[in-house]
């Protein structure tokens, strides 16, 4: 028994997942907790780790692989030629490791910074500029308080244009 990927159409990995284990496959569908923001109102919903990618464990010797590049919801079954291409054990076992007893995954990382921790902005058009840290916003972008034109404005960035004021 070997793992493999498995490609699936757009937004259709929970439908290949159903009907791959209702084929008896083993399958693996990753997921994390993603914000969602709709109507001025942001939630968490459980998202792919891989959109569009999934694993499958199963023994090419025994398995009706060539089935799966029909089941719905799959696209492709990723293949060196015409031959399942197989990943290491220890990918999928890494993988799980990370998982929450709820089984989605946190890649949400330890903040690097504290509320009012002086910051300055490394990159884009407000570079070399100095504020506050306010709050993280989501996964990519925090806000920070930046005195502009006299007051205080609060603004979104990306986390990777601000670093600690030296």
């Amino acid at each position: 028994m070997r793992w493999y990927v498995v490609q699936t159409h757009a937004l259709a990995e929970n439908k290949a997942l159903f009907h791959l284990k209702r084929q008896g496959f083993d399958a693996y569908l990753p997921r994390y907790l993603k914000s969602r923001r709709h109507a001025r109102k942001t939630d968490w919903v459980p998202a792919p780790l891989f959109p569009r990618y999934m694993f499958l464990r199963m023994d090419t010797a025994r398995s009706r692989w060539l089935n799966i590049r029909s089941t719905i919801g799959v696209s492709n079954l990723v293949c060196h030629g015409n031959i399942p291409a197989p990943i290491p054990d220890k990918i999928i076992e890494d993988i799980r490791k990370r998982e929450s007893e709820t089984g989605l995954i946190d890649i949400r990382r330890e903040a690097q910074f504290n509320k009012g921790d002086v910051i300055q902005i490394t990159d884009g058009p407000l570079s070399e500029r100095v504020g506050l840290f306010e709050c993280e916003s989501d996964e990519e972008r925090v806000f920070i308080l930046l005195d502009l034109l006299g007051r205080e404005v609060r603004v979104k960035v990306p986390v990777e244009t601000i670093t600690e004021f030296q």
